[in-house]
């Protein structure tokens, strides 16, 4: 069995909820719904696509510190408030995941934060 690591972005949410960006459980990295906010300065677009290329650059950073990468990702989940905004990010999202083709579900659901227009979820197993 492998060991169990936590991985921290530096999120003032990770600290305030006591949870962590991502976890690796031996081959597997389960990375937190992450958000668009550029934690080094906890700011966020108001713009959906900045947001999705923003979350992405969160979650990579995840799985590099996991020792893993986008090829690596299984699963991914997409939460946004307003269903509308989902196809304007599909090329970012493909740019990503076109090659991967990850199972994926895009759920409509209320976020914590009214400034957060999307938030993922990824898995992924370490080959």
């Amino acid at each position: 069995m492998g060991e169990r690591r936590a991985i921290l972005s530096g999120s003032t949410f990770e600290e305030s909820i006591g949870y962590a960006r991502a976890v690796v459980d031996g081959d597997w990295v389960h990375v937190s719904g992450t958000t668009g906010f550029d934690y080094a300065t906890m700011t966020i677009s108001d713009d959906v696509v900045a947001q999705a290329e923003q979350c992405l650059a969160n979650i990579g950073a995840a799985l590099a510190e996991a020792g893993c990468t986008f090829a690596d990702v299984v699963r991914v989940r997409y939460l946004v408030p307003d269903p509308a905004d989902f196809e304007p990010c599909w090329p970012v999202l493909r740019r990503t995941f076109g090659e991967v083709r990850p199972a994926a579900t895009m759920m409509s659901v209320g976020l914590a934060d009214p400034r957060m227009l999307i938030e993922i979820e990824v898995t992924a197993h370490k080959r």
